[in-house]
C-alpha cells in the first residue's frame, strides 16, 4: 500500500500545482482553497508512503512524479512548449523515478 500512497501523493502535488497556477497568484478563491486542500492531500499520503519506505526514495519519487506530471499538465493545458528536448529530459526524471522504485 505505501507505493499507493506515494502515487496518491504525487497525484495530489500535480493536482496542487494545477490550482496554484489557476489561482493566479492566489487572488481567486476557489482554486487557492483547491491548492491548499490538494496540497494537505498530498502531504497526507506522502506521509503515510514514509510508513513503509525511506524517507530518500519516497521524496525522489513523489518530487518526480509531480515534477513530470506538472510539466506535462502545463504542455496539455497551458500551451508550454513541448519541445522535443524537454519530452527527452521528462523522460529522464521518469527513468530516475522508476529506477528509484527498483532500488528500493
Amino acid at each position: 500500500m505505501a507505493w499507493v500512497f506515494l502515487v496518491l501523493a504525487g497525484i495530489g502535488e500535480m493536482t496542487g500545482m494545477l490550482f496554484l497556477k489557476l489561482s493566479d497568484g492566489f487572488s481567486k478563491v476557489k482554486p487557492t482553497i483547491g491548492a491548499i486542500t490538494a496540497a494537505c492531500f498530498s502531504f497526507y499520503f506522502l506521509s503515510l508512503s514514509l510508513i513503509h519506505l525511506p524517507v530518500g526514495t519516497a521524496y525522489g519519487i513523489w518530487t518526480g512524479i509531480g515534477s513530470a506530471g506538472t510539466v506535462l499538465i502545463g504542455m496539455l493545458f497551458f500551451k508550454e512548449s513541448a519541445h522535443l528536448k524537454r519530452v527527452f529530459f521528462i523522460g529522464c526524471i521518469v527513468a530516475g523515478v522508476v529506477g528509484l522504485k527498483f532500488v528500493s
